[in-house]
């Protein structure tokens, strides 16, 4: 979930009441997506990731040696705790793209 301030115990239990919404907030599972990246673009990374790591192999012959080798590429990605390291800043981003904050204007 994203870190907007109304996702948290404090909302559901406003509009439930204090017992079921604490009964709902203990049932979540809580991960929160880090300061300078959506979840989209984590998915998106772990994906690519996936393809890359995993599905790269000669043509997997069926379905089952699939989900085997997803199953243990998975197991491996969750083990080692593997993060995405944001190091793209907009700075950066302004660099690289060429432009600058003062470059934009409103209509």
């Amino acid at each position: 979930m994203d870190s907007l301030n109304i996702h948290c115990r404090m909302t559901l239990t406003a509009y439930f009441g204090e017992q079921e919404g604490a009964y709902r907030w203990n049932r979540l599972s809580v991960h929160y997506t880090p300061k300078h990246g959506s979840w989209l673009n984590q998915v998106e990374i772990e994906i690519s990731l996936f393809a890359w790591q995993c599905l790269e192999k000669p043509r997997i012959p069926s379905l089952v040696l699939l989900q085997r080798e997803a199953h243990a590429w998975n197991r491996k990605f969750n083990r080692d705790r593997i993060k995405i390291d944001w190091r793209f800043s907009r700075k950066k981003a302004q660099h690289k793209f060429g432009y600058d904050k003062n470059s934009f204007t409103r209509s």
